[in-house]
């Protein structure tokens, strides 16, 4: 028997990458054989950043949908849906935006967060302040029992908490109060060893070619400390050897960390056999990507399965908040 109901989501601003694959998709697989799961395209909370550009976000839609089902998320055991095809999201945010109290959005460290790193858009709307609002309605809209996030979501999670405590006390007991299921930590990072992210530019895709990733891995920062392949390396803060530990064999895992302790390998002899595993690990979702992208007519189907099956619990849904709130 599942635990209960969980909900989450990503923003379709543009292509899958791997700090995507380690960081969500693989943590929502191993939830999707635990729980009844929910995952949605935010295509409104995709304007929030991209309001000017929109047209990113149609593009990424169902490129977003077909990376989900290569790496195993299976539209038979959780729900897909879009975001802005279930319009009563939109009724949730609204009612849910009367009540909240400002002081709650202008302290999210996230808000500040998101603020510096995009710096180069104006983000200083009231779309973005209430980002976390939206993200309530998202959640409590199917009664989430749980929230899969990183721990820089997690004040998100805490605010849609507070909301649903808030609309329960105003009103009627409707919404059930989510818990944080703290995603494990990913140890992959961009080729610069920050977060990747593709508005850094440091970002290695799902979709990359093998000429693109041997490209992208030969540009990677390895052991700041190693100037020349007669010194000896740390692995422990080469961001190649945490790749390595993640797609290379483990027996040849050991001999890198062996051999790079003792200067027996060069950075770049590290990158190629590391760029050989990454995409013989790539290689079965790259296939599956393959099969998707010549029935996109199936993708479509799926899609809409989950929308109709989502707009169905969000107007029962609906039913009882419009009953609590007497409108």
């Amino acid at each position: 028997m599942k635990k209960g109901t969980i909900l989450s989501g990503m923003r379709p601003t543009g292509k899958m990458h791997l700090g995507h694959l380690h960081g969500a998709l693989l943590n929502w697989k191993h939830l999707q054989e635990q729980y009844r799961c929910f995952y949605f395209i935010a295509d409104w909370h995709a304007l929030t950043s991209e309001y000017a550009h929109p047209d990113i976000i149609r593009e990424s839609r169902y490129d977003i949908i077909i990376d989900w089902i290569s790496v195993g998320l299976d539209p038979e055991v959780s729900t897909f849906f879009i975001q802005s095809e279930i319009k009563e999201h939109a009724e949730l945010y609204l009612i849910f935006s009367m009540f909240t109290p400002l002081p709650w959005l202008e302290r999210n460290p996230t808000y500040k967060e998101q603020l510096t790193e995009l710096s180069q858009k104006n983000v200083y709307t009231y779309g973005f302040l209430g980002y976390p609002v939206l993200q309530a309605a998202d959640i409590l809209m199917y009664k989430a029992n749980g929230v899969p996030v990183g721990e820089d979501q997690a004040p998100h999670v805490e605010l849609t908490r507070e909301i649903a405590r808030r609309f329960n006390h105003l009103y009627s007991d409707v919404f059930p109060v989510p818990e944080v299921l703290l995603t494990p930590t990913s140890k992959i990072l961009g080729m610069d060893r920050r977060k990747m992210s593709k508005s850094y530019g440091n970002a290695i895709f799902l979709t990359d070619t093998d000429e693109e990733i041997d490209a992208k891995v030969s540009q990677m920062i390895t052991d700041p400390q190693r100037a020349r392949k007669t010194d000896p390396g740390d692995p422990d803060i080469c961001n190649v050897f945490s790749f390595h530990e993640i797609y290379s064999r483990p027996e040849s895992v050991d001999t890198i960390r062996n051999d790079c302790r003792a200067a027996g390998i060069g950075c770049v002899e590290c990158k190629r056999l590391m760029a050989a595993g990454l995409k013989q690990g790539l290689e079965p979702i790259r296939a599956k990507r393959r099969e998707l992208e010549s029935d996109i007519g199936k993708v479509k189907d799926i899609m809409e399965e989950g929308n109709k099956k989502s707009r169905t619990i969000a107007r029962n849904t609906m039913e009882e908040v419009r009953d609590a709130v007497k409108i």
